[in-house]
């Protein structure tokens, strides 16, 4: 039999990945900066003839401090690489530093997609070609562009747009020049001029939305909604609003919380989600129902009422194409978050098993992202939490897999030689379940391992846990293993959920110390958000942890005091979350709570790597705790909750691994540039040894 190029590749990559089991890397196989730079893959869309898949790749480039974006279309066969098609231009992030998914749509003829991009200062919408001959921008609008649709026959496109780029620059300017008024959309303590990014450049902010959520100065002037021909690009200045054929549509049962509804095209059913959630507030075990909605386009309406259905947690649903089908995705706490994919058939309301994956099995990062789909198969970027994103085909009446595209793979090949990983499900002293992923190391350990562990959400590759700060893998790599647990449905009472998460931290010290895995006495701590909470309330209330790193401020007097001037919007949030009203009408929840309180209670050093947007509100008891000798804190300019700039997600990464080695192993890099921080972390070691007493 004759063997091809792609057989031998395969052949050789195995025999390659059994030699490395048997002899792994020596340490620093996977260093922090390889988990920076992973590429992501996002947006998969199917073209109209099922025949292409349109993608885009995002990789950073630390030494540029960017993201390099990259178009790319693929035959759906899988039998040639991608070619490239366009500039993604740059990657765009919310205003918690999460990058904004990216999306094409095809043309109906299937020789071009249409998709956003900031290119030269603007956002247009811009046109590729599907064969890689080139790109062009197509609304060369004065103001950036929000969303856009084509029409059915792909003759013209609809777009809407804000205010325009020079309405915003001026209206920072006058601000600039007359003095910023502090109203309740003033972000206290943040700069007032030009001092976060927004729409890819560094603006004036306000509050908007929910909490410390943040906007340009003029996001909330109403959309306009414009439209090109395409052939002749004449414009009309007033197109109605709402793209055509927008897929998200209905509403839910009373008591209901709609969550997505999805119409089909070719019969115009809306497919849809819909979550019940309880009257205290409690997230409770999912409660999510898939139904055909009752009068869509005339039909009767249905439940799934199938096992894979009821009460599970669907996270997307989308139509197959010419197909009395829905595909609809599970993400089950109990599995880790580990994706499913099943049909469910509306004429014989009968659900059959799609594919099951280990991690993530979508369009991207974010669980509720949805793969490209014809009418024969799924394009899904698929990852799991020990390998890196790749692009695979999947049959939907087989299930049959197939690689398209893996741009990490010396990544994948360097994670199999050096470092082991695997599931973990367990149960505290309150019979609570628990569930994370655990990587350690492959060369041999004299001893049992430390144990770094970091708390919130795992979902797909793991790099850093929750907004990526803690390389797990290099810490595997370093001899300290790495453990990533999944938080249970949120408690609306803060004590009980803090207390959980602790009790889920002493609990799987307990069981990897019994299984000789990781000594119990140097066991570290690290999480965002959430994370960082829990992180402090175990350092806190517990003698679990030997160091702790967070990067989020806590509920604290001046967190109160900054986010005040919001009035009632800011203190409803205050009292959802906590239950907390001022600090002098809840002195005691406050004083249980709250850091700024507690802080003498804390008994292990902690590293802040916090950004610039938040580090304000946790000053109140950071300074002292750094005066004192007992914290180490990083500003990172111009980021938001979650960092972005690659430069800096490197150093936080890179101090992360420093810190927990220095505490947990009693390791310097020796590296003359880092002499200034181990003097310091030496002077902390010195101090808190002599607090702690005799």
């Amino acid at each position: 039999m004759k063997m091809t190029l792609d057989d031998l590749g395969r052949k050789v990559a195995a025999l390659l990945i059994v030699i490395a089991l048997l002899d792994p890397l020596p340490s620093e196989a996977v260093p922090p900066r390889r988990l920076v730079e992973v590429a992501d893959l996002s947006g998969p869309v199917v073209s109209p003839d099922g025949r292409q898949v349109a993608f885009r790749m995002d990789r950073a480039s630390i030494e540029r401090n960017t993201y390099d974006t990259v178009w790319y279309v693929q035959d759906m066969d899988g039998n040639a690489p991608p070619r490239r098609v366009a500039d993604g231009g740059v990657q765009l992030h919310d205003m918690a530093g999460g990058a904004l998914p990216a999306e094409a749509r095809w043309a109906p003829d299937g020789r071009s997609i249409f998709y956003l991009a900031l290119l030269d200062g603007r956002i247009d919408v811009w046109r590729a070609s599907a064969d890689g001959s080139g790109a062009e921008p197509v609304t060369f609008d004065a103001a950036d562009v929000r969303d856009f649709a084509l029409s059915d026959d792909g003759t013209s496109l609809r777009y809407s747009v804000g205010a325009t780029r020079d309405e915003i620059l001026q209206a920072e300017q006058d601000e600039y020049d007359r003095g910023v008024h502090a109203t309740a959309a003033l972000p206290v303590g943040q700069g007032v001029f030009r001092s976060g990014y927004s729409a890819g450049r560094l603006a004036t902010q306000r509050f908007s939305g929910v909490g410390f959520s943040r906007d340009g100065v003029l996001a909330g002037i109403p959309e306009r909604w414009k439209e090109i021909d395409l052939l002749t690009r004449k414009r009309n200045e007033g197109a109605s609003p709402g793209p055509d054929g927008d897929s998200r549509a209905g509403s839910g049962p009373q008591g209901q919380v709609l969550m997505e509804a999805v119409r089909d095209p070719r019969t115009g059913r809306v497919a849809a989600l819909t979550h019940a959630r309880a009257a205290n507030g409690a997230q409770a075990a999912p409660d999510i129902e898939l139904a055909i909605l009752p009068g869509s386009a005339g039909g009767q309406g249905m439940k799934c009422l199938a096992k894979a259905c009821a009460g599970a947690a669907i996270t997307s649903v989308q139509w197959r194409p010419g197909a009395a089908e829905v595909l609809f995705t599970t993400s089950p706490l109990e599995d880790g978050w580990a994706q499913s994919i099943f049909r469910w058939n509306i004429d014989t309301d009968t659900v059959l098993p799609v594919v099951q994956s280990r991690g993530l099995v979508n369009g991207g990062r974010e669980v509720s992202s949805s793969c490209g789909i014809s009418a024969l198969a799924l394009a899904c970027v698929v990852a799991e939490a020990d390998r890196p994103p790749r692009l695979e085909r999947i049959d939907i009446d087989t299930g049959s897999r197939k690689l398209m595209f893996d741009p990490n793979d010396a990544l994948r090949f360097d994670l199999v030689r050096s470092v082991s990983s695997r599931f973990l499900r367990w149960k505290d002293a309150n019979g609570r379940e628990f569930t994370g992923q655990l990587f350690d190391g492959k060369a041999p350990a004299a001893a049992s391992r430390p144990l770094f562990v970091t708390y919130y959400s795992c979902t797909g590759f793991l790099r850093g846990g929750t907004g990526d700060e803690w390389p797990l893998a290099s810490f595997a790599d370093a001899g300290i293993a790495a453990l990533c647990i999944n938080a249970r449905p949120h408690q609306p009472d803060p004590i009980a959920r803090y207390d959980e998460g602790a009790s889920a931290v002493k609990s799987v010290v307990e069981l990897l110390a019994n299984e000789g895995v990781i000594d119990p006495d140097r066991v570290g701590m690290g999480g965002l958000s959430f994370g960082s909470e829990v992180t402090l309330w175990v350092a806190t209330e517990t003698d679990l942890l030997a160091a702790a790193s967070v990067t989020s401020p806590s509920v604290s007097p001046l967190y109160y005091l900054m986010g005040s001037l919001q009035g009632e919007r800011f203190f409803a949030g205050l009292r959802a979350a906590w239950g907390l009203g001022a600090p002098e009408a809840t002195p005691k929840k406050w004083r249980r709570i709250s850091p700024a309180f507690n802080r003498e209670r804390i008994r292990t050093p902690v590293l802040l790597q916090m950004p610039e947007e938040e580090y304000l509100y946790a000053l109140d008891y950071v300074i002292p705790m750094v005066r004192e000798n007992r914290a180490d804190l990083y500003i990172f300019p111009h980021e938001a909750h979650q960092k972005f700039q690659p430069v800096h997600k490197a150093a936080a990464y890179e101090r992360n691994l420093d810190w927990f080695r220095y505490w947990l192993q009693d390791f310097e890099s020796g590296s003359p540039e880092k002499s200034g921080q181990y003097e310091r972390w030496r002077a902390m070691r010195v101090g808190m040894r002599g607090a702690a007493g005799p």
